[in-house]
């Protein structure tokens, strides 16, 4: 018998977070959900349909609840901080992102790896965007640090790779979230416009759901995913170009 694993999720109230918690309830795992919102919490709890949910209220870019010491799966999801060029981006926007981006999940993932290697079994997603391999002027902030996110994603790959444990990345492109309109409504102009430009460039001709993102962490959560450790999987609808 397959045992029943728990993942926490970070952001897991909305948007991509939510979606693979779904899709990760639907696989089997126990879930824990977390967020700095109580009521967007609970409210998302309600509407999974698993044999455990449980929330944690937390600001996960500076804290670190005991409950990761005992998940099987830790997601890294974190919504992305204001748009922003490179050169418009003061100091605290850059502290404020590095701790959402880097900081805030590394300190997760240092304190779950070593209890998952002890267990023989875990599994650690990071959630950043295709922007890493094809910048976007826009979103200077996420581009940096989401790019420094993948470099130590690899290097925690190998740390406890031989006991059980696999770090890696989902890379969505253009999806239908609540931050995606945000960063298309902060480019001006007309909504439609840029909306229609934008999935233009996306070869299957349209934003991303957010559950085909969800299902692409739940497969790296998996035990099919055994194999797969240090990678960067995209979820894009073909737009990236290879390099």
């Amino acid at each position: 018998m397959i045992p029943r694993r728990t993942a926490l999720i970070g952001g897991g109230a909305s948007g991509i977070g939510f979606a693979a918690a779904e899709c990760l309830a639907a696989a089997g795992h126990d879930l824990v959900l977390a967020g700095r919102r109580l009521s967007r919490l609970e409210k998302a709890a309600t509407s999974i349909s698993a044999a455990s949910v449980t929330t944690v209220v937390a600001d996960l870019a500076v804290d670190c609840p005991p409950v990761v010491t005992e998940v099987d799966v830790l997601v890294l999801n974190a919504g992305g901080p204001p748009p922003g060029r490179i050169l418009q981006v003061g100091d605290d926007g850059w502290q404020h992102a590095f701790d959402l981006l880097l900081r805030g999940p590394l300190r997760l993932a240092r304190a779950a790896l070593p209890a998952m290697a002890g267990r023989g079994f875990g599994r650690v997603v990071f959630v950043t965007s295709t922007a890493v391999r094809q910048p976007q002027p826009d979103l200077a902030t996420s581009v940096v640090l989401r790019a420094a996110v993948t470099s130590a994603a690899k290097l925690l790959s190998r740390e406890f790779a031989d006991r059980g444990v696999t770090v890696n990345c989902v890379a969505p492109g253009p999806t239908a979230t609540e931050r995606r309109h945000e960063v298309l409504a902060a480019r001006g102009g007309d909504f439609a416009e840029l909306d229609a430009a934008d999935v233009a460039t996306v070869p299957a001709g349209r934003a991303a759901r957010p559950a085909e993102v969800g299902a692409a962490v739940a497969f790296l959560a998996s035990a099919a995913a055994s194999y797969v450790n240090g990678t960067v999987l995209t979820v894009d609808g073909g737009r990236t170009e290879t390099p």
